[in-house]
């Protein structure tokens, strides 16, 4: 794709301080830094995120640098961002395990093994745990109290009499401190994360008196709920449980989801894709997609075979024959635990909830989860 078609395929929201300037940037050819920050506070990461990782991707292509970076620091703050109470912190070993994770997942993502420009992943404790308290306070002094008062979630949190914890009031320092660490020149970030990116935006300035670029990409949301795409909810179409798995769970979205599907997750040119009929051809719209998303993450084969892995198993009402076995130390365990079992990469959370809703069906040694997994178990020997 050319500058153009990523800025205008309607996937960026707001480029700061203005889309001119930044396709001016680009213009020039000079190769810049690029990073997306992320907290892996979930095994599990969803289709949004998979839309941001090929953003990345296509500045790549273009010769820029561009970063994964993994908050191992700052998800053991909590990120309020969006929040009306505050996030649960997690351990560092905990951050690394979900990192390695998301991955796996992105590899088809984003070309880590390029010779010429690979991309890169890095975890922003490497500088955030070497800070001194002398460092933390220099950090702090760039901005005020009233500054940090000004966001909505904070705004929120007081007028309902809810508590802020100093951490989450430091959580910008140290995320926008990424951006000095790394010394960017752009940082892609989800229109939620857009106050934490000025932040950082202005300690470039501060620290290394050099202007930062924020993009700001779209969260994904229904038209029709306002509902987002969110790991902490389990909401949304999730990667790392298999072809059929994914390609279940696009055909499992409401129709109004569709066209941002196809702009978000695939590369069909926009004139293409507002030539769809999708209105009156939703079925056959959502099976293109999900072909379409399936096979950028598991290649056209496990496409076709997904493709027809869902026609056998909902047109034709049966079990698929190449269901995955899933291990189990007997089959008289609890739904949960099975749940647990099946789908890793949810968070127990999750699956106690999918428990709670009826979601899970158990049939001697057939399991169907929601409408679209399906896991034969084994008891272990």
């Amino acid at each position: 794709m050319n500058i153009d078609e990523i800025l205008d395929r309607g996937i960026i929201k707001q480029i700061l301080p203005s889309k001119e300037e930044f396709r001016k940037k680009l213009m020039e050819g000079k190769k810049l830094k690029f990073y997306i920050g992320v907290d892996a506070t979930a095994k599990a990461l969803h289709l949004s995120h998979a839309k941001n990782c090929m953003i990345l991707e296509e500045f790549r292509r273009l010769g820029h640098d561009v970063t994964i970076l993994f908050g191992d620091f700052t998800a053991r703050i909590g990120d309020p961002s969006d929040k009306d109470s505050a996030r649960t912190a997690l351990t560092k070993e905990q951050t690394k395990e979900n990192a390695m994770y998301w991955v796996e997942q992105i590899r088809p993502l984003l070309n880590f093994e390029d010779k010429k420009n690979p991309a890169h992943i890095r975890f922003n404790g490497d500088w955030l745990d070497t800070l001194t308290p002398q460092d933390m306070i220099r950090l702090f002094s760039t901005a005020t109290v009233q500054q940090m008062l000004e966001r909505d979630m904070f705004q929120r949190r007081i007028k309902d009499g809810k508590p802020i914890f100093v951490h989450e009031f430091l959580y910008p320092f140290f995320q926008g401190y990424d951006s000095v660490a790394m010394d960017v020149d752009v940082e892609l970030c989800g229109t939620d994360q857009i106050f934490n990116a000025l932040v950082g935006r202005d300690l470039q300035k501060h620290f290394n008196n050099k202007e930062k670029f924020v993009v700001a990409v779209n969260l994904m949301e229904n038209p029709k709920t306002g509902e987002l795409m969110s790991k902490s909810k389990g909401t949304g179409v999730f990667l790392g449980n298999g072809a059929n798995d994914l390609f279940g769970q696009i055909m499992a979205q409401p129709d109004e989801m569709i066209e941002i599907l196809l702009i978000c997750n695939t590369r069909i040119p926009l004139d293409q894709i507002k030539k769809m009929d999708i209105t009156n051809n939703p079925m056959q719209s959502k099976l293109l997609v999900a072909r379409e998303i399936v096979k950028i993450f598991y290649g056209e084969q496990e496409s076709e075979r997904a493709h027809k892995n869902f026609i056998d198993t909902f047109s034709n009402k049966s079990f698929p024959l190449d269901a995955p076995v899933v291990h189990v130390p007997s089959l008289d365990i609890d739904p949960l635990e099975i749940a647990c079992l099946c789908i890793p990469t949810n968070s127990r959370a999750q699956n106690k909830r999918l428990v709670a809703e009826g979601a899970v069906k158990i049939d001697g040694d057939k399991v169907q989860i929601g409408k679209r997994g399906f896991f034969k178990l084994e008891v272990k020997k």
